[in-house]
């Protein structure tokens, strides 16, 4: 069971905590509630664009027993970043960017591991999808060594949407796939780049596979057939770092 620093419970806590600027990674609520507290917050964070989900109540009961009411908020340690404020800004500095995109990464420790690393290569942001991806919470904050409060992390309702601005920008999309014929090494990460990852067990979707410009693979010599998301980031990330440095 989860610490309760890490959510709030209750209709009216949730509001109150939402009001006062809470960062909230993730809303539960159960399915069917009605009521005037329950109006209020729907609408609350339908204006504040917070991420929630209807469950039943049984999923909420896995998290806490006392008296929730039927609605939890996960509270996150840290303040969501816009991409669209962060890019620009890169550009203005006279930096190269390099961003790394998350396509349903949900383990925290892989999550955590990606952003300690992301912090050491000098990454400019990490891109998340607002559903299906790792909670930011204080073990995320954790596992990363504290790199999660140093490097900016924006949640994106659409990432289709998203990778096209990045596109347009003037950013190449590499993505990393078994199913690519090219090497990581063979791409040129001295231009402005976004490294796009997907969980262990499905990979990138297709969908985004699809608009990359690069799709490169890591050359697997054993029995194994994948690495671990973590390592398989870091190895892309320093290969950028590595043609940047040269």
């Amino acid at each position: 069971m989860k610490q309760d620093k890490d959510f709030i419970f209750g209709i009216r806590a949730v509001i109150e905590a939402i009001k006062a600027g809470k960062q909230i990674d993730k809303l539960m609520i159960k399915a069917g509630l009605k009521g005037e507290l329950f109006f209020e917050l729907i609408k609350l964070t339908k204006d504040l664009q917070i991420p929630f989900q209807y469950v039943p109540n049984e999923r909420i009961n896995r998290v806490t027993m006392k008296n929730h009411q039927g609605v939890l908020a996960f509270i996150s340690p840290i303040e969501f970043q816009n991409i669209e404020n962060i890019l620009p800004s890169i550009f203005e500095a006279g930096k190269t960017p390099l961003i790394v995109i998350l396509d349903k990464v949900t383990d925290v420790r892989n999550f955590g591991a990606i952003t300690r690393t992301a912090e050491c290569a000098n990454v400019d942001a990490i891109i998340i999808p607002e559903k299906g991806s790792a909670q930011i919470s204080g073990d995320a904050v954790k596992t990363s060594a504290g790199a999660l409060l140093k490097i900016p992390v924006c949640r994106v309702k659409n990432l289709s949407e998203t990778i096209k601005y990045l596109q347009q920008s003037g950013i190449q999309l590499v993505a990393a796939t078994e199913k690519a014929s090219d090497f990581y090494y063979k791409v040129d990460f001295l231009i402005p780049t976004a490294i796009l990852l997907g969980a262990e067990d499905r990979g990138v979707d297709m969908e985004y596979l699809k608009v990359a410009d690069q799709m490169v693979k890591i050359p697997i010599l054993g029995e194994i057939e994948s690495l671990n998301v973590s390592v398989a980031a870091s190895i892309l990330m320093y290969e950028a770092v590595k043609q940047r440095l040269n």
